[in-house]
């Protein structure tokens, strides 16, 4: 099992297949980190900074970040604190033109200030802002503010996978002017936590497979 993780790990870069899809991130300090929960399960503090970001890529070591300034701060400014509730800074990337899909031109990032219930989740304080959200039947995000109108984490193939990655936060429910062509990222775990966790569902199959074959073939030498 070991070798197989090892060749499909190797191979993986130049076969460059990568998926479509919205990632979620978290920022603490200056630093985003890929989110360990879905958006669905995943209860930002007041005062936290939540990032979109849609891109391809083939993993979550291969995502790529939001990206502009990020502050709390700044997003949040205009939206002051209320009794009761929370505050929670919404950074929404709607990634580049390079990875959108056929047709379709991504909006400019832009940031929300998203004040809900103190026990709301990052999907609410989502949708408290960023409507009409778009979910697949695994309660998989799908689409932010309607873009992209169709599709939800496809795989991509070949050199439109992989186009590099771009560090950084984006900024905007002002808006701060049209997409960049550069940058790249990939999908989450489609089991009902949203785009957050884990290797595509296919090369988890790929590798499953592969170390079942070398064990049938070890098996078979042994017997």
């Amino acid at each position: 099992m070991l070798t197989a993780l090892a060749v499909l790990a190797g191979a993986a870069p130049a076969h460059a297949t990568g998926y479509r899809y919205w990632s979620f991130w978290e920022r603490t300090g200056s630093h985003w980190s890929y989110a360990t929960q879905g958006p669905s399960t995943a209860r930002p503090e007041d005062g936290a900074v939540e990032g979109f970001r849609f891109a391809v890529s083939a993993d979550s070591a291969d995502a790529a970040r939001p990206r502009g300034a990020a502050d709390f701060g700044a997003v949040c400014a205009g939206t002051p604190a209320k009794p009761g509730t929370k505050r929670v800074a919404l950074v929404l990337d709607f990634g580049t033109r390079a990875d959108a899909p056929s047709g379709e031109t991504p909006p400019g990032r832009r940031t929300a200030c998203a004040r809900v219930a103190p026990d709301a989740t990052a999907a609410e304080a989502l949708a408290a802002t960023a409507k009409p959200l778009r979910y697949d039947t695994n309660a998989l995000l799908c689409a932010i503010s309607g873009y992209p109108r169709t599709g939800c984490g496809e795989q991509v193939s070949g050199s439109s996978a992989g186009n590099g990655k771009v560090a950084g936060g984006g900024t905007g429910v002002k808006g701060d002017g049209g997409a960049q062509d550069t940058a790249s990222a990939r999908p989450g775990d489609g089991n009902g936590s949203g785009p957050s966790l884990g290797l595509p569902l296919g090369i988890a199959a790929v590798v499953l497979l592969g170390g079942a074959a070398v064990w049938q073939t070890r098996r078979r030498r042994d017997a």
